[in-house]
């Protein structure tokens, strides 16, 4: 009885002192070394900004190094295998993307991106894609646009990004939708394909958000509708393709941050706490406004997880409305 006693009071006294740790406790001191971030697309993109940005307000927080490491190529997925098979330790994270959502259908993907990683939360939704047109043309509206295009196919052109993307996809949609035939023609990159909406170049573009809204500004592009549900706050005078009689025509990019699958989940939960507190501050929230992009108010690794499975789905549907021969997902 007494060995007992005394055997038990030996177990409580380690658990309160912290010498007996849950197996998936990460150690006392973590990050105890830099992190690294792998973001899978080049330096000044739609992913790489927010990831920059939130990476440094989170190591003034936590008082450890960040270091952001881009790994461009394959449409993200050289990034993300680096990123899957790293180890499950919490010092390599991954910045997900709408890219994730998409490649799948498109391209051989040597990992899952939902199974092999762990989920940590949201950064930030958005940009949406902007329809702009060259502001020399008559168009004032988009119905305008849409009327000239069916009575001449192929008279109008957009700029895309290439057949694997969002802006593709949003104009393979608005021809199936408005039944025209607007000529896509694929440029190096979304912001490219932008900068060639003008009168020696395309008619018009499906651009984000950030490409669109200064050439807007300055008078060289007309903005006709924004591909999401809801207005944008910073840009309020133009209309969603919902209103506009488009239902579900939602484009919005997003970036989220993961860890290699098994990372302890304690681990996971203290990121999400800094994340969060990062990303719901007052500075955080203005500056990513500026880019066209939202914090979600509600952010936990589940319902990052859920996302990026509706989210599949969904972009599966819209790559069957491109005409190109489709990956099975695996």
């Amino acid at each position: 009885m007494a060995i007992s006693l005394r055997h038990g009071l030996i177990v409580v006294w380690a658990l309160v002192s912290g010498a007996v740790l849950p197996a998936d406790s990460p150690a006392q001191d973590y990050p105890k070394r830099p992190i690294t971030v792998i973001v899978p697309f080049a330096v000044g993109g739609l992913t790489d900004v927010p990831v920059r940005v939130l990476t440094g307000m989170l190591q003034e927080r936590i008082g450890q190094t960040i270091v952001v490491e881009n790994k461009p190529g394959g449409s993200g997925t050289l990034g993300g295998a680096y990123a899957a098979r790293a180890a499950p330790d919490g010092y390599t994270l991954f910045a997900n993307s709408i890219a994730d959502a998409q490649n799948l259908y498109f391209l051989p993907v040597p990992y899952s991106a939902i199974d092999d990683f762990a989920m940590i939360g949201m950064v930030v939704e958005g940009p949406p894609l902007v329809l702009i047109i060259d502001a020399e043309l008559p168009y004032r509206l988009l119905r305008e646009l849409l009327a000239d295009a069916k009575t001449y196919p192929n008279k109008i052109s957009f700029g895309t990004s290439g057949p694997a993307t969002s802006p593709a996809m949003a104009l393979a949609q608005l021809n199936a939708l408005a039944k025209t035939e607007i000529a896509g023609v694929p440029y190096a990159g979304s912001g490219e394909a932008a900068r060639n909406v003008s009168p020696s170049g395309v008619q018009g573009a499906f651009a984000f958000y950030a490409q669109a809204k200064p050439p807007a500004d300055g008078g060289k592009v007309r903005a006709l509708a924004i591909a999401m549900p809801q207005r944008i706050a910073t840009w309020p005078e133009v209309p969603t393709m919902q209103e506009l009689g488009f239902p579900n025509f939602d484009y919005r990019g997003f970036v989220g941050l993961a860890a290699p699958a098994k990372t302890p989940a304690s681990i996971i939960a203290y990121l999400n706490r800094e994340l969060n507190d990062v990303v719901q501050s007052p500075d955080f929230r203005s500056r990513m406004e500026a880019l066209g992009m939202t914090v979600p108010a509600k952010n936990t690794p589940e319902l990052l997880g859920d996302y990026m499975r509706r989210e599949t789905k969904r972009q599966g549907e819209l790559a069957a409305l491109t005409g190109i021969k489709m990956n099975k997902p695996k």
